[in-house]
């Protein structure tokens, strides 16, 4: 492994994200002593204030557990933050070219904790004041671009800047323990991968489902609805993992090229099939965890046509799963928050039960990433008894709880595992060009067809999850959410 970065430099330091996630995860790391011994923290926002003064808005007790804040390592770790705003001059960038200094030649990381609007002139002013070379990194927070016409034109202009091999796009889901132990649990256990295929599977459901409403995002979200927001980022990264071929290794090339072969081959939609292949929906007034909320368009103060909920069904047009249905829904002002996989395998043949008792449920395996990661496989066993009447039959469950496995193990931050790779230049977590654009032409192809086809948001009530068409699309394949 090469030599870790020496400094890194985060643009939008000011924001919520970073004081909620990144410098939480990089006081972890520094904890732990991940970090190498002489780093250099350079924080960059817009608004004017000295070290200290920045030092002092970072709450790290408020965002870490009680068992990890201590104040001589905060201490020390906030003494290795420096400050200096960027709000757009030229010389504004040459300031942090001259707090790096000669540490340019030990490497340094950038990341842009900023609005999308900004990659492209963030850039820019990096390369103009030579924070561009060879020793430079930089790191993109999702997403990249609204369509594929507008990605390309942020990705040429990093690119024009950075080459893609330093260029570090991150999307947070790929940190979580769970998301990576799909690769563990497919490719490292004989068990499952030979019966990962349409032979042995009838359907994939995935479901990122959330409570929150707009929370502050209006300017952001409406306009782009949840199709742009997470199905072209967190949920095709998890469809990717469940789809993929095996690499021929870990290495981040073999990983990433696998996961763009699935994606491309993700049957477009069209004006004639998206009615029946996909629903939008749109939150009304309702309640969530017992407590009335607002419908969207009271939020927002006026009407819109943007969807909070999208359900799909998508097909991928390869041998290993021809003809297997993936349901994707996600959506606002959902019941409960909770990201998770359910591969449903098929029925077994023929039952010898079938005549004495029950029969059979097919094999489902359920992969929850949030809240509590876990993996839990249901199979067929009998139940206890004489069984005089026949044979009883009853499901139970193989669970695998990650939190008692790890027991005596923290749980790390998604973004620690990010940010520890972004210094050590390990780009396997993170999304290439070529997959972002692949993403977006599918995305594309969805919100062209319902554009073109005239398919409208249809309301749900908060709490719920989702429109009826949602459960329609499912149901008439015979099968039925997980809930």
């Amino acid at each position: 492994m090469a030599e870790p970065y020496q400094t890194i430099i985060i643009f939008g330091a000011t924001g919520d994200l970073a004081h909620r996630m990144l410098f939480p995860s990089l006081y972890n790391l520094f904890a732990d002593r991940l970090l190498p011994d002489d780093m250099l923290i350079v924080a960059s926002g817009r608004s004017a204030m000295d070290d200290q003064a920045f030092r002092g808005s970072i709450d790290l007790q408020r965002f870490l557990p009680e068992d990890r804040y201590d104040p001589e390592t905060a201490a020390a770790f906030l003494d290795r933050i420096r400050y200096s705003a960027v709000g757009g001059k030229p010389e504004e960038f040459d300031e942090i070219r001259a707090i790096v200094g000669d540490r340019l030649a030990q490497g340094v990381a950038v990341y842009l904790s900023t609005p999308p609007s900004l990659f492209a002139p963030m850039v820019e002013g990096l390369g103009k004041a030579g924070l561009a070379g060879p020793t430079v990194r930089v790191a993109m927070e999702k997403p990249i671009g609204q369509d594929l016409a507008s990605s390309r034109e942020v990705n040429d202009a990093v690119n024009a800047v950075f080459d893609e091999d330093r260029v570090f796009r991150v999307d947070h889901y790929l940190g979580k323990e769970t998301v990576q132990n799909l690769l563990v649990l497919r490719f490292g256990n004989a068990l499952f991968e030979p019966l990962w295929n349409a032979q042995s599977i009838e359907h994939v459901q995935i479901t990122v489902a959330e409570t929150v409403g707009l929370e502050g995002r209006v300017s952001y979200y409406d306009g782009v609805g949840a199709l742009k927001d997470m199905v072209q980022n967190h949920m095709l990264q998890l469809l990717a993992l469940v789809a993929m071929e095996p690499p021929a290794s870990m290495a981040a090339a073999a990983v990433r090229d696998e996961k763009v072969k699935v994606i491309r081959s993700l049957r477009a939609m069209s004006p004639e099939t998206v009615g029946s292949l996909s629903v939008r929906g749109q939150y009304g007034p309702g309640a969530v965890g017992g407590e009335p909320v607002k419908g969207y368009a009271d939020e927002l103060g006026k009407p819109s046509d943007t969807e909070t909920f999208v359900a799909l069904k998508a097909h991928i047009d390869n041998w290993r799963w021809a003809g297997v249905p993936f349901y994707l829904r996600t959506g606002k002002r959902m019941p409960e928050r909770t990201s998770e996989i359910l591969i449903q395998f098929r029925s077994v043949p023929h039952s010898i039960f079938a005549k004495k008792g029950r029969g059979l449920d097919p094999n489902t395996m359920l992969i929850r990433i949030q809240p509590q990661e876990n993996i839990q496989l249901q199979v067929m066993a009998k139940q206890p008894g004489l069984d005089r009447q026949g044979i009883n039959l009853r499901e139970v469950a193989l669970d695998v709880s990650l939190s008692t496995e790890s027991a005596g193990q923290r749980r790390r931050i998604a973004y620690e595992r990010l940010l520890l790779d972004l210094i050590e230049g390990d780009p396997t977590l993170f999304v290439r060009r070529d997959e972002v654009e692949a993403a977006w032409t599918w995305i594309d192809s969805i919100h062209q067809a319902w554009t073109q086809a005239n398919i409208p948001a249809r309301p749900y009530t908060a709490g719920t999850w989702g429109p009826s068409a949602a459960i329609a699309l499912i149901e008439r394949d015979g099968a039925s959410w997980h809930e």
